[in-house]
């Protein structure tokens, strides 16, 4: 399922309750699989979808050391001007778009299939959304930033998507992704989907992870 010429394996998977109607496919961070995520949705599911949480495949991380993780793409910094693995990058969304199509074989139109992910898989579930030609219920990005920025708005001119929803959640202490990460992507975003339809949750000391008000979707809580 997984590119980057490294096999992965199947997809975590948390079935409907009831006949498939929908679905989610959501993608981990680096470093992570796709199981803990599945046990989180397994916690809050509605009965009628389906959750589908993919493993990365294996590679050396040049932002680790070339240390091989579950990756992906490769990472090679995490500052504004870094560099970036265009070609792992595509062949992810692809790869990913590969998946929304079984899933449309399936029998789930998609437009009742939503993306998400957390850091570098909602880097890729937004990236993935603009690019394709499938029209999607919308993207749910967490932690994360909008790969290839600069591709837009030409690498998004067939995309199927400039209405769907967005939402967009970031923690303000968060270390690794800067919180400047998230409002500059959500400005570019607005440029380039409907902006009406992308909603910018900050966590006020939330650092780079979800917490159980992100997990379920509910309102940041503010200090009294």
């Amino acid at each position: 399922m997984c590119g980057n010429n490294m096999s992965a394996p199947l997809p975590a998977i948390v079935p409907a309750a009831r006949k498939a109607t929908a679905a989610v496919i959501f993608l981990h961070g680096l470093g992570d699989t796709g199981h803990g995520w599945a046990e989180a949705f397994a916690g809050i599911r509605m009965p009628h979808v389906k959750y589908i949480c993919p493993h990365a495949p294996t590679m050396p991380v040049s932002l680790n050391m070339r240390m091989s993780m579950p990756s992906w793409f490769d990472i090679y910094g995490l500052s504004p001007d870094s560099n970036e693995d265009e070609t792992g990058i595509k062949r992810a969304s692809e790869n990913i778009k590969a998946l929304i199509d079984q899933e449309v074989k399936n029998g789930i139109p998609s437009h009742r299939i939503m993306l998400g992910g957390f850091s570098q898989g909602g880097a890729l579930s937004l990236y993935t959304a603009l690019t394709s030609q499938q029209k999607l219920a919308g993207v749910v990005a967490l932690s994360c930033w909008l790969p290839l920025r600069n591709s837009f708005p030409q690498a998004a001119a067939n995309s199927a998507n400039k209405d769907m929803h967005v939402l967009q959640c970031h923690g303000d202490a968060d270390p690794l992704v800067p919180f400047i990460f998230g409002s500059q992507t959500v400005e570019r975003m607005k440029s380039l989907i409907n902006p009406a339809n992308i909603t910018f949750k900050t966590y006020r000391g939330l650092p780079h992870s979800a917490c159980p008000e992100v997990s379920e979707g509910k309102s940041p809580q503010r200090p009294p």
